[in-house]
């Protein structure tokens, strides 16, 4: 039998505890779209940060508080970014559990905000405690903590924020909002995002809706909707936008290495939610989710959706789109394109609605010391090689970080394949839980330590 390594944290107390203020964390219903809880759940984190020697600066925000913590001392500064905000439940009738309570069902952890970002930010403070019981009740390395909630709709007082509080966020690296383990217990980080425009196109034709008798003489909003959503994209899923490709970075020979070495093909994504179409599989699959710019079609309103038919001409529709963007790509140019575009197509009466903020794409260099931190933490928390995309298919506020502060971010978390974020019965695995607070601790003591490898 294998004596056990002394080295190695008993981290079982501090797991329980870190569960029990995610539960704590679920139960708050904190959907920043629908402006609930906010100021509640920003304080019950202000009290979870100061019970652990966190100093709490609150700031008002345009939609909720943001959070400033710091503690602890020494040459080494972490920062740490993380949101207490989550997405509506809807639609309710599709969760198998009450989504504000904390379920465990065969190992996994069932609620609205039990991935993103509750339990991210539930098990780096399960961390953080057990830091400081190894180190006598210190933290042997200043950490600096910026808790935001207005994440889930575009976080619009973020960019202003960072560039006039720098000097409180200055750090070494900062550990970014999520992260995840792949189905083969591998731990994947990430090294940038893309960016995100989300607007929404809107048309109408008429007062009130007509006779779809008159079908004949007046155009119909929807028809004139579809146009403009069949012109944005070919069957293949590229943006057909002229001008759109023309900020586009090529892929670096270190981009080409590193999604060469990520396993998989996007088999575990299409089984997990029976994909029927996908728009990319084998050695593309990694290629377009890390580095490729879409276009999506989020959802269409308008005219009659009941039982049955109703023969009506719609009045008006609409339709909301969200643009995502790789390294180089300006959003607000995007948006002219795509009025130039539509004008083009004879659809100048489609009106576009900028909704939420734009948030700009942001990237990290592999080989940054910072990298390589996390790199050894996740190879000593899993046992298990990390596997490092240059970019997460999604979007965050990360480029203010890396543009003003000058530092490397790098996502490194809890979520998992079946995760089923931004949807009803949203999810971690307990054990993943587990493994992400003994990332905590082994990036924090290396980082504490002065060591890269």
């Amino acid at each position: 039998m294998t004596s056990p390594d002394p080295t190695r944290p008993n981290l079982a107390a501090h797991i329980e505890r870190g569960l029990r203020d995610l539960r704590d964390l679920v139960a708050l219903q904190s959907v920043s779209a629908q402006g609930r809880h906010l100021p509640e759940t920003a304080a019950f984190v202000t009290r979870l940060l100061e019970a652990e020697g966190f100093t709490v600066r609150a700031y008002p925000g345009e939609v909720a508080p943001v959070l400033v913590a710091e503690a602890g001392e020494g040459p080494r500064t972490l920062l740490i970014y993380n949101h207490y905000d989550v997405q509506p439940e809807d639609p309710v009738a599709l969760w198998e559990s009450p989504p504000f309570e904390l379920t465990e069902r065969d190992g996994r952890l069932y609620g609205r905000g039990a991935s993103d970002d509750k339990g991210e930010l539930a098990s780096r403070l399960a961390a953080v405690r057990a830091v400081r019981e190894r180190n006598g009740g210190r933290l042997p390395l200043r950490v600096r903590w910026l808790i935001e909630g207005e994440e889930e709709v575009g976080s619009p007082s973020l960019e202003r924020f960072v560039a006039e509080h720098a000097e409180e966020l200055r750090a070494d690296g900062c550990w970014w909002e999520f992260g995840s383990i792949d189905p083969g217990g591998r731990p994947v980080l990430f090294l940038g995002l893309k960016g995100v425009m989300c607007v929404e196109l809107r048309c109408r034709v008429a007062a009130s809706d007509l006779h779809s008798s008159l079908g004949a003489v007046i155009d119909n909003p929807l028809y004139r909707l579809a146009r403009a959503v069949a012109s944005l994209r070919d069957d293949g899923g590229r943006v057909t936008l002229p001008g759109f490709h023309d900020d586009v970075r090529e892929p670096s020979e270190a981009d080409r290495t590193a999604i060469a070495r990520i396993p998989g093909d996007g088999q575990a994504v299409r089984d997990t939610y029976g994909v029927t179409r996908p728009l990319a599989t084998g050695p593309a699959y990694h290629k377009r989710l890390n580095l490729a710019p879409v276009v999506n079609v989020n959802g269409w309103g308008g005219g009659y959706g009941g039982e049955g038919s109703k023969t009506v001409l719609p009045a008006h529709g609409f339709v909301k789109l969200d643009f995502r963007l790789v390294q180089e790509q300006d959003p607000a140019r995007v948006l002219g394109l795509l009025r130039a575009h539509l004008d083009a197509q004879g659809l100048e009466d489609v009106e576009i609605v900028e909704l939420e903020a734009h948030q700009q794409p942001a990237r990290v260099d592999a080989a940054h010391p910072f990298v390589r931190a996390c790199v050894a933490a996740a190879w000593e928390a899993h046992g298990a090689e990390p596997v490092v995309q240059p970019s997460s298919g999604g979007s965050g506020p990360m480029h203010p970080f890396r543009e003003v502060l000058g530092v490397a971010c790098v996502a490194a978390g809890i979520g998992n394949v079946g995760g089923r974020v931004h949807a009803p019965n949203e999810n971690i695995v307990r054990e993943h839980f587990e493994k992400g607070v003994a990332f905590g601790v082994a990036l924090l003591e290396r980082l504490a330590r002065g060591s890269s490898s």
